[in-house]
């Protein structure tokens, strides 16, 4: 107890440890106030470690380096980069698609640069800022107008409120489809001021249904792609093309709300057909509804194409200026639409294309030219081994579907608190200056290479890891 006693009456008062060099360049970084705050807890948190019976590092320069290690860890951006190895090219996450460099360059620019925004600067006067897309969205679709807002959920909203407010809105059960973050198709309807009409079975509705659900007080039939679910077996549905008819028939628009979205056939590289918007159009749908950040490659955003007088009515509803799109995302948005212009190298120049068509050869040469330093990485305590694994697209887009990868497995060599290892493992490339996302599956960890582009920014990132996760007592 005396010992203790004496070593608290040894510590460095606040004024030795602002003294030091590290707090002299850490006042220079964080400025005075935050550096004398972050010495009052380093000292705090030292005499709670000697009254525990730890008394290393009780100096001014050991309080000191705990001081700036703080301010450091307290200045790191809550907004990092990450190494996306789970294997979900789309992760929800994980921030979605990754922007193209044209993309990108557009965003700095309009972050730089006053920008014509609103203004045609071919008349000189006051412009619409969806005027920037339109053409390309009209040009790429068959569409005969569009707007924008913030994501695939407010242009939901804004077309049931435009057009079913105080209405009723027909809908297939087996559609009433629920996404990430609680986002119920019923529960939009409702805050809308649509009234929901359901019609069919979970499994099964036909034509028939909708036609009897029809009358006067019906503001719009609703198809919603089930991109995020598949119903399989004893099913029945009626297709975009079918239901355009019989909204004709009855003068009521038929809104097909495509959920993810593309704008090319995925089929040409190999993957499982997606419904294109191209396609909805064609197919007779009144409005197209889907997002930018997902299939499309682009940043956060919800399109509505289609006709031209019902585009008009979406833009004249109030709570289209509460759902607008900023300037910046505006230029992302177009930059990555122009890429679509020239098809046969949009694969090459948009990220999300890119990893979802990468050769699994291309992905197993690499897995084999990182085992043996990822080894080296994580130490004696784990074997890594090359396999062969699946990638999924991601959020909502073809969930039955699969793309074949390969990774590396990351095992504890022993049986003994393997799934504490394991934890500490992810816990210790999540910590890195590059945080490392992987999954653990079947008793490892697994890296899912799909998504690593930059090989040389990765192997050095594991050098922090040397030493950090260690076997089991």
């Amino acid at each position: 107890m005396t010992s203790d006693v004496d070593a608290l009456r040894r510590l460095p008062s606040v004024d030795e440890v602002l003294k030091t060099g590290a707090i002299a360049a850490a006042k220079d970084r964080y400025g005075h106030d935050a550096a004398v705050a972050a010495v009052r807890q380093a000292l705090d948190a030292t005499r709670t470690a000697v009254r525990a019976g730890h008394s290393a590092g009780t100096g001014p320069e050991d309080v000191a380096a705990a001081a700036l290690a703080h301010l450091d860890r307290e200045a790191r951006p809550k907004v990092r980069a990450v190494f996306n190895l789970t294997g979900t090219v789309l992760h929800t996450n994980l921030g979605r698609a990754v922007l193209a460099e044209a993309a990108i360059e557009a965003a700095v620019t309009a972050m730089r640069r006053a920008i014509a925004l609103e203004f045609d600067l071919g008349t000189g006067r006051r412009g619409e800022r969806d005027g920037l897309i339109r053409d390309l969205l009209c040009g790429l679709t068959g569409a005969e107008d569009a707007t924008v807002v913030n994501n695939n959920a407010a242009a939901v909203l804004i077309t049931l409120n435009t057009l079913a407010k105080g209405r009723e809105a027909i809908v297939s059960r087996g559609e009433l489809i629920e996404i990430g973050g609680a986002f119920r198709m019923p529960d939009i309807m409702a805050r809308a001021g649509a009234k929901l009409v359901e019609v069919g079975t979970t499994n099964r509705t036909h034509r028939k249904d909708y036609a009897e659900a029809l009358r006067e007080k019906t503001g719009l039939i609703l198809k919603v792609h089930t991109s995020n679910y598949r119903i399989e077996g004893f099913v029945a549905e009626v297709p975009a093309c079918g239901l355009a008819g019989l909204a004709r028939e009855h003068g009521v628009p038929l809104v097909n709300d495509l959920g993810s979205g593309t704008l090319v056939d995925l089929a040409r590289y190999g993957l499982v057909h997606e419904p294109t918007v191209a396609e909805a159009i064609a197919d007779g749908a009144d409005l197209v509804t889907f997002s930018g950040d997902k299939l499309l490659g682009g940043p956060q955003a919800g399109f509505i194409l289609g006709r031209k007088e019902l585009i008009a009515k979406i833009n004249r509803n109030p709570m289209k200026r509460a759902l607008r799109v900023d300037k910046i995302r505006l230029a992302a948005i177009e930059a990555t639409l122009r890429l679509y212009k020239d098809p046969d190298r949009i694969a090459d120049r948009l990220p999300t294309l890119r990893q979802l068509t990468r050769p699994k050869a291309d992905i197993l040469a690499l897995a084999q030219r990182l085992s043996p330093t990822v080894a080296g990485a994580v130490g004696a305590a784990f074997a890594v081994e090359v396999i062969d694994c699946s990638s999924q697209i991601g959020s909502g887009a073809l969930p039955l579907e699969s793309v074949p990868s390969a990774g590396l497995a990351i095992r504890p060599t022993a049986a003994r608190g393997s799934g504490r290892l394991l934890a500490a493992l992810a816990s210790a490339l999540r910590a890195l200056p590059t945080p490392v996302i992987g999954r653990i599956d079947d008793q490892a960890l697994i890296l899912d290479l799909r998504c690593l582009e930059d090989e040389p920014a990765f192997t050095a990132n594991l050098a922090s890891l040397r030493g950090t996760v260690d076997e089991p007592a």
